[in-house]
């Protein structure tokens, strides 16, 4: 997982960078204008940026969930702090080596996560907000994983999948667990050719 990735180690492999995925939902059903919903999803935000933002290469990217998620990029920042090989410092110059890295990333961390909610408070009014294409961010993911050895992927989102020619659970939504276990069963069929194996899913 990401949490192996960023553990510090004393040998000479250096940190693989990581890779974020934040899938905003951008239809009627969810508004991030809301005091209980902004809090709680600006307070995850802020979690996330801080747990997977921590050297230089660090990638965060964000789409949007409406009827078109897979085409809805609507951010990709990289990180630009280093932070250097400070083996060989004496202890003074280690200590100031780490303190300047610390406030650099803090620094980053902030206009990184300030990007992140400007593009989640952002009004999507185009007929897009219409319906819900969660699984349409299973493709995005499977890509991601193509040239990224793990990712991480959050999604601020009532998971309510909502789709003309699709499943709608405003209209009709499973009424048992059986019912809903044998439509994931149907509908995981569509996504069998992608891979998640190394994917850490939040919601």
């Amino acid at each position: 997982g990401l949490l192996a990735c960023t553990e510090k180690n004393e040998t000479e492999t250096p940190p693989k960078n990581s890779y974020t995925l934040v899938f905003f939902d951008k239809t009627a059903s969810v508004n991030p204008n809301d005091s209980f919903v902004l809090n709680k999803y600006s307070a995850a935000l802020r979690n996330l940026v801080d747990k997977n933002v921590n050297i230089e290469g660090d990638m965060v990217e964000a789409y949007f969930i409406h009827e078109n998620t897979s085409k809805a990029r609507a951010l990709t920042i990289k990180s630009r702090t280093p932070r250097g090989d400070t083996k060989n410092l004496s202890p003074a110059d280690r200590e100031a080596a780490e303190l300047s890295y610390q406030i650099n990333i803090k620094k980053e961390r902030q206009l990184i996560y300030n990007a992140l909610l400007e593009k989640m408070m952002e009004n999507n009014t185009s007929s897009s907000n219409s319906e819900t294409n969660v699984g349409d961010a299973i493709p995005v993911m499977a890509g991601a994983l193509n040239v990224n050895s793990s990712v991480s992927a959050y999604f601020f989102s009532d998971m309510i999948e909502s789709m003309k020619n699709g499943r709608d659970f405003h209209i009709m939504a499973p009424i048992s667990h059986d019912q809903a276990e044998t439509w994931v069963k149907e509908d995981v069929i569509k996504y069998k050719d992608y891979s998640l194996i190394n994917a850490e899913i939040e919601i």
